[in-house]
């Protein structure tokens, strides 16, 4: 082969590979985290029809804060009353609830046959998937509000849950008992998801306004990260970067090797409490502006806004051309992801602050009305 050929075939080589690295993990047919990995980025390699038809809904009760996590054709989600619900995805039917003390609005976690998900009442609750028996459960001295995750820490190779707490703390868990292996403390309440970097460290924001970068292995300090305000939501990670959005008016970038700030995204003087979604070279996130932005991963500069009649808490996934989102009008929303244009919308009629679940062309979210609600996204015939 000439060397010129050679040359161009390697640089080819080179770009397919660096575009792999930078794409954010694809999830399964399954939806088992709220956020889709450990990344936390929002991804869902489904492909969605363009259009919104409601298959069931099934009732919780009065409210509704939790995100839907679906596994086996089962759907999960946690009740103002504190009830765990197991709904059948085929029908909208009760498999099963369990029942904690106080209100669930975390999203539950789905790992090795369990159902993991924290309650108000201050426990961490470890319950069998198909029968809703309790395994164990862990207790700690503050609500928990935000999902768990799961990983495999680095030198000990077992399987560990970690979570935040009201009580300040982050807490690392034994997977199979629920045995406390390190808790950090940070400064105020932790509210979102600890992230998963590296298999190797765990990042999460507080509302003391600091950013912490920790060990997987021992839950020690490796950097902490001023931010400009307290943070409410979850960190998203691609490529040694995390971005987040803050509760006063910034999304921002960070270098999690060094700490530096890579660059700051104000559109208006309104808070962030959605968690981001990343594709290659895109952040989105919804703002209580009303907004669902398209930020460029690079610049920091927005690609596109599109508006909502009402302030959008909930954390948006992406597909292959879709962005996916509820809003606090009610609505449950589907865009092009590639210029923000609506695609199709439904009107639920309450607000809608949760994150949707993407199984198959098929999308389940929950709604403040009590309800879980399911799509069948195919067009029709």
């Amino acid at each position: 082969m000439p060397n010129f050929q050679y040359s161009i075939l390697c640089t080819l080589i080179a770009i397919c590979l660096l575009s792999l690295s930078s794409v954010p993990n694809s999830v399964s047919a399954d939806w088992p985290r709220h956020r889709g990995d450990a990344a936390l980025n929002g991804v869902s390699e489904s492909k969605l029809g363009d259009s919104l038809q409601l298959l069931w809904n099934y009732s919780t009760g009065d409210f509704l804060k939790s995100s839907v996590v679906v596994t086996d054709n089962v759907a999960y989600v946690g009740s103002e009353d504190g009830g765990l619900h197991a709904i059948r995805t085929d029908n909208g039917k009760q498999k099963w609830v369990y029942q904690t003390k106080m209100a669930i609005e975390a999203p539950p976690l789905l790992y090795d046959g369990k159902v993991i998900v924290g309650s108000t009442d201050g426990f961490l609750y470890c319950i069998e998937q198909n029968s809703g028996k309790l395994i164990w459960k862990y207790e700690t001295m503050g609500e928990i509000m935000g999902a768990a995750n799961q990983a495999s820490r680095p030198k000990s190779k077992d399987d560990v849950i970690v979570f935040g707490s009201y009580d300040n703390f982050v807490h690392c868990l034994a997977a199979d008992s629920g045995e406390l292996l390190w808790k950090f403390e940070a400064q105020n309440y932790i509210n979102g998801v600890p992230t998963i970097y590296e298999n190797k460290y765990v990042v999460f924001g507080g509302c003391d306004a600091m950013l912490y970068v920790v060990n997987l292995e021992d839950g020690k300090n490796v950097r902490s990260i001023e931010v400009e305000a307290p943070i409410a939501a979850s960190v998203a990670i691609a490529d040694g970067v995390g971005y987040v959005g803050d509760m006063d008016r910034s999304v921002t970038a960070f270098n999690l090797e060094n700490g530096e700030v890579i660059w700051n995204y104000r559109s208006k003087s309104f808070p962030y409490f959605s968690s981001p979604a990343l594709s290659v070279s895109n952040v989105f996130i919804g703002g209580r502006d009303k907004g669902m932005h398209c930020i460029d991963r690079v610049s920091g500069k927005k690609v596109w806004r599109f508006a909502a009649r009402g302030r959008i808490d909930s954390s948006p996934v992406i597909t292959e051309d879709k962005v996916v989102f509820g809003a606090m009008d009610g609505k449950l929303y589907l865009i092009s992801r590639t210029n923000g244009e609506e695609i199709a919308s439904y009107e639920i009629g309450e607000a809608i602050s949760s994150t949707p679940a993407i199984v198959g062309n098929k999308i389940i979210v929950g709604c403040e009305d009590g309800n879980v609600y399911a799509f069948d996204t195919k067009e029709k015939k």
